[in-house]
């Protein structure tokens, strides 16, 4: 059974070198650096407007770089990155939600890093990845030759390590699927992994392909840069402070302390692309590489966004407009702009396109290849219509929170992405965005024909994406030599009982065993379940039992026998209640 695309990448690449497809030399390919910053909103960068926050790198790389002024990305981060990975829909690739799940990434999909590996680009994830932690969907197994990585969606999320005790500073990662504990703040580690690699590639001579995701400013927020901290608690980040507009009013002022540590994580984040140009200025390689920056979804709290409408998790501008930054010295006009829209399903044509790498046959884009935009927009661009839509559950709902998007126009269903479902009838709200950017206007009624327009485009991307799609996750694979042991985490579980992620709750694993044997399950227990009682664990209507002693933190069952092929397991923890563990670790015993 094919369980990944790396293969199938490798032949079709060694092939299309082999018979001269026109594919530059490696001495003649511009390196890449995607980097993607999480929660950071439109509105979060000095040149953006904002006269509080400190970014003074990130508003010089705009200033010398081509710039898309209508880009779009996903409400939540998880369907974004898997769109900007495959130049495909979420939908298509499995990614529904950011957690139970549904956020692990079909493994027969190819990502923009399997196509460069293929062809001869050395790759390499620094920060956040999100589209599942265990073989076969880690980004070592989608086309990463070096990866250094946080699991889940963020550090202190329940995929974490319970010994990082929720820190930013000298966390816990995972470098090439060892567990490391590195020292710092886990920003700056990251683009100190990348700064380091880069100089590897350099001397190894070879084209490469970083993508530096930060988890920052994702929160939680009580592990900040102190320096930064520090200043930005000694202004006044009050909304009075920032420019008035046209668009919507901030609801209030919120929690400005958070604010102000959200600033702290922005600014050095700055700080951080400031070393990267510096380190591409040391190697002489600032002309011959392309750099984009892109936020993954709007600001994680109602704050400046330059008047537009919504915050992370809405399908308003808001929510999903995010930056595009291109800078390439030797191929792009720095102060160039585009208005055509775009998305970040276009991320992967556009990366190939500029390194003369084809697209693979057998794969599907949805995405276009924005170089010529880039370039200077030419006259003929054809219009589009990119859908966006996100929320939670385990299927894609047909009309639930959802936009559509021409040049001029909007369409708008805001179900609000916290719902599996949405209730009584659709109605649509139309914007003529072309004179209404901030969405201020709904004129639905005024054009209707334009509403059946919109709204017709949107079945018909419903039908091809998820019509007759099976939206079952993808299993983990144990017992792989690519994995000695599986760490089973409540981010990949599917929720059966209690809340959804509720500390009490209970899910199961699916999974698939590659090769049947004995293995030993560590069942680590949740932090404030550690009373005495019983770990109980079931798969294919078979139970295995073992005491839990008092204060215990983990219990080792076993050794059990698995059989080959799929099985879905639970484990449970008894005793005054019930929890589901907090994570499962399956080592094969030989």
């Amino acid at each position: 059974m094919m369980i990944g695309s790396a293969a199938r990448v490798a032949l079709w690449t060694t092939a299309l070198v082999l018979l001269g497809s026109g594919v530059a030399g490696a001495q003649d390919r511009p390196n890449v650096i995607l980097i993607v910053t999480d929660d950071q909103g439109v509105g979060d960068f000095g040149v953006m407007g904002n006269p509080i926050i400190r970014t003074p790198h990130l508003d010089a790389m705009a200033a010398r770089s081509a710039r898309l002024d209508n880009f779009f990305v996903h409400p939540v981060c998880s369907p974004t990155r898997a769109s900007l990975m495959t130049g495909r829909y979420n939908h298509r690739t499995g990614v529904i939600d950011t957690y139970i799940g549904r956020s692990m990434m079909k493994p027969s999909e190819v990502t923009v890093a399997e196509a460069l590996s293929g062809a001869g680009y050395a790759t390499g994830l620094f920060g956040k990845w999100h589209l599942g932690d265990c073989y076969p969907m880690r980004p070592q197994d989608q086309g990463f030759e070096e990866v250094l990585m946080h699991r889940g969606g963020g550090l202190a999320q329940p995929s974490d390590p319970l010994e990082n005790d929720r820190r930013y500073t000298d966390p816990i990662l995972f470098e090439n699927g060892e567990q490391v504990q590195k020292k710092g703040f886990c920003t700056d580690i990251y683009f100190e992994a990348a700064l380091d690699w880069i100089d590897r590639c350099q001397e190894a001579e070879r084209p490469f392909f970083a993508y530096i995701a930060t988890n920052a400013p994702h929160g939680p927020f009580h592990d900040v840069p102190p320096d930064w901290l520090e200043q930005y608690r000694g202004r006044d980040l009050s909304n009075e402070r920032f420019p008035k507009t046209e668009g919507h009013p901030l609801p209030d002022n919120g929690n400005l302390d958070r604010r102000a540590r959200i600033f702290s994580m922005i600014s050095n984040i700055d700080d951080n692309v400031g070393r990267l140009f510096a380190k591409l200025s040391e190697h002489g390689i600032l002309e011959d590489t392309l750099v984009i920056l892109i936020n993954d979804n709007g600001p994680n709290a109602y704050r400046y966004t330059g008047g537009y409408r919504g915050m992370k998790s809405d399908v308003f501008d808001g929510g999903i407009r995010s930056v595009f930054f291109a800078h390439w010295p030797g191929r792009l006009k720095g102060g160039h702009r585009s208005d055509r829209i775009a998305a970040d399903i276009d991320m992967m044509p556009t990366i190939l396109g500029a390194c003369g790498v084809a697209v693979p046959d057998e794969v599907a884009l949805d995405g276009r290849n924005l170089m010529p935009l880039l370039e200077g927009a030419p006259k003929d661009w054809p219009d589009r219509t990119i859908v966006t839509q996100s929320h939670r559950g385990d299927v894609p709902v047909r009309y639930h929170h959802v936009a559509v998007r021409s040049q001029d126009w909007k369409l708008v269903h805001p179900t609000g992405f916290g719902r599996d479902d949405f209730e009584g009838p659709v109605k649509w709200q139309l914007y003529r965005v072309a004179k209404d950017p901030f969405e201020l206007a709904d004129v639905a009624q005024d054009h209707p024909e334009k509403v059946m327009e919109l709204a017709a485009a949107y079945d018909r991307w419903f039908d091809d994406v998820a019509g007759e799609r099976s939206f079952l996750p993808p299993r983990i694979v144990i017992g792989n030599p690519a994995e000695a042991a599986t760490c089973l985490t409540r981010q990949d579980w599917r929720h059966l009982e209690g809340r959804k992620w509720g500390k009490d709750s209970v899910g199961q694993w699916l999974i698939e065993v590659e090769r049947s044997g004995r293995f030993e399950a560590e069942v680590i227990r949740h932090p404030e379940d550690r009373g005495a009682g019983s770990v109980r664990l079931e798969w294919n209507e078979k139970t295995v039992q073992a005491e839990a002693r008092e204060g215990a933190k983990s219990v080792i069952v076993g050794p059990i026998e698995l059989p080959t092929g799929p099985i879905d397991l639970i484990a449970v923890v008894e005793g005054e209640t019930k929890w589901g563990a907090y994570q499962v670790v399956l080592r094969r015993v030989e």
